[in-house]
């Protein structure tokens, strides 16, 4: 095998179900797998280091830097420094909280491994990588897509297993509210900011599992939106509010805030953030309820808001993969 490509979704991460672990397990969370939202590369064996090469598409410009550090360290991982041509196409916007460096991640070492002839797991690239410390969301995206719950942590758990999933119904969408001139927290100063934020109430947790088992899953299962909106509303609720200390407010982007409350006013039933965002989001019955939120909300922006929206279903499927065994491409101009 000589070459690889592989795409792979967003993800919005929708709460932690119990981060103080009142329950003996830590974190445990929500996500959910974004069609036509992802990262995307194509990976190839050069004949020599002079036909080697790295470079990335204008919609990927914002993580080539980061990239090229991530393949650095997963080439020390695997102690595999043949040649190589890579291409990033696309890319997951950065720090928006919608995945973009677990897929990245995961991408990369995926494609190193298939190349260097030493077929790994997304399990055990996220290992090497050095990602799911928290969440096991983006591994399960990566895997299987759909809608998945991860069951936090002890001590002894290494990367948090995926408990539950459930398809997620072909008609609903997820309006997808952007903030471009605002970041999300990652890295040390997330770090810190789990570290400042006081415990999470025992009561509150409970609560969030309660929600998560016996209203978000088998509403799921049935396709159940009216049961299925009011349950993720009160999570984000719950959870905005917790992190709210470290983020300015139950929505890490005022402008986005302010988005999500008309939304609202306008009818939206299902409402949040995905991970420390600044990305909201508002889930919708249907592609057409969807559509009109989308119409009325870009007639009514104002040509210097930096806000954006994209309508979005949800994906049913994890990575696509394909192994060639053809030459090796040349350099795009």
């Amino acid at each position: 095998m000589h070459a690889i490509d592989i795409e792979c979704p967003a993800r919005l991460h929708l709460g932690f179900i119990d981060p103080g672990a009142a329950s003996g397990r830590r974190f445990g969370s929500l996500g959910l797998a974004l069609d036509g939202l992802g990262t995307r590369l194509r990976a190839q064996r050069a004949r020599s280091a002079r036909e080697a090469w790295f470079v990335a598409g204008e919609r990927a410009q914002a993580d080539r830097d980061r990239a090229r550090d991530c393949l650095e360290r997963l080439r020390q991982a695997l102690g595999f420094r043949a040649p190589l041509a890579i291409e990033l196409l696309d890319a997951i916007p950065p720090h928006a909280g919608l995945g973009s460096g677990t897929q990245l991640a995961l991408a990369l070492g995926y494609a190193l491994a298939r190349l260097a002839g030493r077929p790994l797991s997304a399990r055990e690239v996220a290992a090497l990588a050095g990602r799911g410390a928290r969440s096991g969301i983006g591994i399960g995206v990566f895997e299987q897509g759909g809608f998945l719950v991860d069951g936090g942590r002890t001590e002894r758990t290494l990367l948090p297993p995926i408990v539950a999933r459930q398809p997620f119904p072909a008609a609903w969408r997820a309006l997808l509210v952007f903030d471009a001139t605002h970041s999300g927290l990652s890295g040390a100063a997330e770090a810190e900011a789990f570290r400042a934020l006081p415990a999470f109430p025992a009561r509150q947790a409970q609560r969030i599992a309660q929600l998560t088992l016996l209203h978000i899953l088998p509403a799921l299962a049935e396709a159940d939106f009216e049961r299925f909106a009011p349950a993720v509303g009160e999570i984000q609720a719950l959870v905005g509010d917790h992190f709210a200390p470290a983020q300015g407010g139950r929505f890490a982007s005022r402008n986005v805030a302010r988005w999500l409350d008309w939304f609202t006013a306008r009818g939206a039933r299902c409402v949040g953030q995905s991970s420390w965002g600044p990305t909201g989001f508002v889930m919708t019955a249907s592609a057409e309820e969807a559509r009109r939120l989308l119409e009325a909300a870009k007639a009514a922006r104002a040509p210097d808001d930096p806000v954006r929206f994209r309508s979005v279903a949800g994906r049913n499927a994890g990575a696509r993969i394909v192994e060639s065994n053809s030459g090796a491409r040349p350099r795009p101009s």
